[in-house]
């Protein structure tokens, strides 16, 4: 790449002068930002079109991973690290007098995400890449993202993301490559050579325009990985004058409804309008890169029947399990397949991840709905679901029920889930609890019908993002002990074990936790103006906001600290401690459950930041608009790790891996990861508390758990609850009536009430834990040091040998 500055700087001097046609003095930290990218882009053009070359002479497979998000984070600093050339970048750009970190301040969050799922995309789409798979991500080029997050007077207030608005010098457009894709309309079936052929008339048409983002991995120029991003634009992009002048708005109307599906993730469902969006956009970006895979495909001299030995299609999630029966239709109408030579093929190209253990958080969507949609597409689903019934039938003829929750259209309904485990080869989990869960509870009927199908993935994340690029002092100092083959083989962090005892490890292991508090404290008090003392507990809680994820449990375990602080200052634990609450994360828009835990999150914040008695004991803070470089921030920082979801209910979590890698000590449920992050690091160096998962499962069966009881059993919880309506927090009484009805009109459906006093004990544990410095300072380098099963790297060895079958 560059060998030394000098050879930089004068690359980039060369590349200013082309790229800005300005003198380097008169540039703006923009038009420095954009030559950077512009330089790298072209350094690394010419190695992966000769890597790309070799992988299509060798027959390589190519796996191409369809998710609805890609939380990629900012790829400038990134990418310099992996290109081994940030040192000699930061130098050159000192000797330029050029900020280099105000250079890379200009690069923003690409809007491309939400949470976990597209943040996992992205961890392995790196992981590829250093692994040297061919791979290509799929998914939509959302102009405004999810949304940008701000809190007004406590509440949610969604803005636009408009992360694209100073342009994305990462991607490169790729006009010849688009791909058209068809709704509505009418088919017109005729029988031709023996066969019906189908023709799909009078449709709208939308063109999917690609954009390119390559993905670079650690140490790699090898690689053809790359993300490749779909934008929504009206097929006819002439203005009409004549319409216009005549006051016609026709083609105004046609350009927003093209558009609309690349604009926003997620575009809140709770109308019609808002559901036909949402499918629209899942069909959009499943068409046009199974159109782009099937293109690439012809040009190979390979037969079709050789498909799944050439490709893999993996759907991360629900959301593109549209690419069944789209790869059917292309087989089927445009490579005039038999119905069961192309089922054959498709089954064996498509894999499915499920991410989800709530029944109902299963994609489905109404049958007249899809069908005006997508017209083609139905028929083909229809008849998957006609045939699946014949099969099922033939073997369990008296099992209606059986039939009815595994059908792909049941009740007026068409199931994606059901649709995906039908039409793929491989459906894995993301933890072994959770894929033990799909197995014997929420697709049982499934299991029991193909057993052979299902199998575990745990997750894994980008250590060398999170833990090399957020905490560098921390990782200098692992180097220092065990060398830099850590980078490469996350497994070497064992090694660390052998520093437990060592006092002089311990106590840097402390300095740089407490270097990164200071940095996240500055963060705070720029961004809220509430100062955090960097020598309090720092306990984060950061994620989704979601019913089952239970921020509203953290939130009550704080208000009932300060009651009793304000009872007794010295009550064994935090009045001796301070801690400092953090939180983060986003609720979607028309979520008003999860907007009102954030709404009481700052209700208690503010009172508590404000009373002069309690305030130097304890403070809560929210963090606004969580995203991928707030998370580089606040990872290395914690000492407490809040992973306390209800039992059963997380299917993972990835978030508890992160601040895995940096050392901070889990408190939480055995749910999800946690499990396996629990034989990872034995009892003595987590805190686990609350009901397991089979005892929640085992309420949920007898529907015999009863919240009220837990209210009038302890006056303290009593307390907290009745100060939730009586105006306690704001001085607006019934202000929190709605988590109050939540908890015990409604039962308390996620436990938060019985899993309560546990939380509260294990807390108090861990508080007092952290008096002892070298007690503490051991579990932290425990965790480290046991976190390399959690590596993204992990994760893809496993997809490729056990799924894709590809050798790496």
């Amino acid at each position: 790449m560059f060998q030394n500055k000098q050879e930089f700087i004068h690359e980039f001097k060369a590349k200013f002068a082309e790229t800005e046609g300005n003198f380097l003095e008169r540039g703006e930290y923009r038009d420095y930002y954009r030559t950077l990218v512009s330089l790298i882009l072209e350094k690394i053009s010419f190695p992966q079109l000769d890597y790309r070359q070799q992988t299509l002479e060798q027959h390589r497979k190519q796996v191409y991973y369809f998710s609805m998000e890609f939380l990629i984070g900012r790829l400038l600093p990134y990418y310099l690290m992996n290109l081994g050339i940030a040192d000699i970048v930061r130098e050159g750009f000192s000797d330029m007098g050029i900020d280099a970190e105000a250079v890379m301040a200009e690069e923003r969050d690409a809007g491309l995400g939400n949470g976990g799922l597209g943040r996992l995309a992205a961890c392995y789409l790196s992981s590829m890449a250093f692994l040297g798979i061919p791979v290509y991500g799929n998914g939509i080029r959302y102009k405004y993202g999810l949304f940008r997050q701000k809190l007004e007077n406590g509440q949610q207030v969604e803005t636009p993301d408009d992360w694209m608005s100073g342009g994305y010098p990462w991607e490169r457009r790729r006009d010849n490559r688009s791909v058209l894709v068809k709704f509505k309309g009418n088919i017109k079936v005729t029988e031709e050579k023996g066969g019906l052929m189908f023709e799909h008339e009078n449709y709208d048409s939308i063109r999917a325009v690609p954009y390119d983002i390559p993905i670079i991995g650690y140490e790699g120029l090898r690689t053809i990985t790359g993300l490749r991003l779909w934008s929504a634009e009206p097929v006819e992009d002439a203005f009409d004058l004549h319409s216009f002048n005549k006051g016609a708005r026709t083609a105004d109307t046609s350009r927003a409804d093209a558009e609309s599906i690349s604009y926003i993730l997620y575009p809140e469902d709770s109308s019609q309008a808002g559901q036909e969006l949402r499918l629209k956009q899942e069909y959009f970006f499943v068409a046009a890169g199974l159109g782009t895979i099937m293109r690439t495909f012809r040009n190979t001299e390979h037969p079709l029947a050789s498909l799944p030995a050439m490709v893999s299609v993996h759907i991360n999630d629900t959301h593109p399990a549209l690419c069944v029966p789209e790869l059917m239709r292309i087989l089927i109408d445009e490579e005039h397949l038999a119905w069961e030579e192309a089922w054959q093929i498709t089954v064996n190209t498509i894999s499915y991840t499920n991410h989800t253990i709530m029944p109902e958080a299963l994609e489905r969507w109404p049958v007249n709905m899809f069908r005006y949609l997508l017209p083609r597409i139905y028929m083909i689903v229809e008849e998957i679901d006609r045939r699946y019934r014949e099969s099922i039938m033939r073997l369990y003829p008296e099992d209606d029920e059986l039939l009815e929750r595994t059908a792909v259209i049941s009740h007026d309904y068409v199931h994606m889930s059901n649709l995906a485990v039908i039409g793929s080869y491989s459906v894995n989990g993301v933890a072994a609890l959770h894929t033990e869960i799909l197995k014997h509870e929420t697709m049982k009927d499934f299991y029991r019908l193909y057993p052979y199908k299902f199998n575990n993935k745990t997750n894994g994340v980008d250590y060398r993002r999170f833990l090399a690029l957020a905490n560098p002092e921390l990782s200098r100092m692992i180097t220092d002990r065990i060398g830099d083959g850590w980078l490469r083989d996350a497994a070497e962090l064992e090694r660390l074990l052998h520093w437990q005892d060592d006092e002089e490890t311990l106590e840097e292991l402390a300095r740089i936790k407490l270097n990164n508090k200071r940095r996240l404290a500055a963060y705070i008090e720029q961004h809220t103006g509430v100062a955090v003392d960097p020598h309090s507990i720092f306990d984060v809680q950061v994620k989704r906001i979601h019913a089952y994820k239970r921020q509203l449990m953290n939130a009550l375990r704080i208000a009932w600290f300060y009651n009793r602080l304000k009872e007794d200052r010295d009550m064994a634990g935090i009045g001796r401690q301070p801690v400092t609450f953090i939180f983060a994360g986003k609720a979607a828009p028309g979520y008003h459950y999860a907007k009102t835990v954030i709404r009481f999150i700052n209700a208690l914040a503010a009172k508590i930041n404000d009373d002069p008695e309690i305030n130097h004991h304890m403070k809560v803070i929210f963090i606004e608009n969580f995203n991928v470089s707030i998370g580089e921030l606040i990872y290395p920082a914690a000492d407490v790790s809040e992973q306390i979801s209800t039992a059963s209910r997380e299917a993972s979590g990835t978030g508890n891996m992160k601040f895995m890698f940096n050392g901070a000590v889990t408190l939480g449920t055995l749910d999800g990861a946690n499990v396996e992050i629990h034989e990872a690091v034995g009892e003595e160096n987590m805190m686990i508390f609350g009901m397991r998962s089979e005892e929640v499962i085992g309420h949920y069966r007898r529907q015999d758990y009863h919240s009220w009881q837990e209210y009038h059993r302890h006056p303290e919880l009593k307390q907290l609850l009745d100060q939730l309506k009586d105006g306690f927090w704001t001085g607006q009484p019934g202000d929190f009536t709605e988590l109050y009805e939540s908890l015990l009109h409604y039962n308390d459906q996620f436990f938060v009430l019985k899993d309560f006093w546990p939380y509260v004990e294990s807390s108090g544990r861990l508080l007092r834990i952290y008096k002892y410095p070298a007690v503490w300072q051991r579990m932290a380098l425990a965790n480290i040091a046991k976190a390399g099963r959690f590596s993204s790297d992990r994760s893809i060895r496993e997809y490729a040998r056990d799924i894709w079958k590809m050798d790496i």
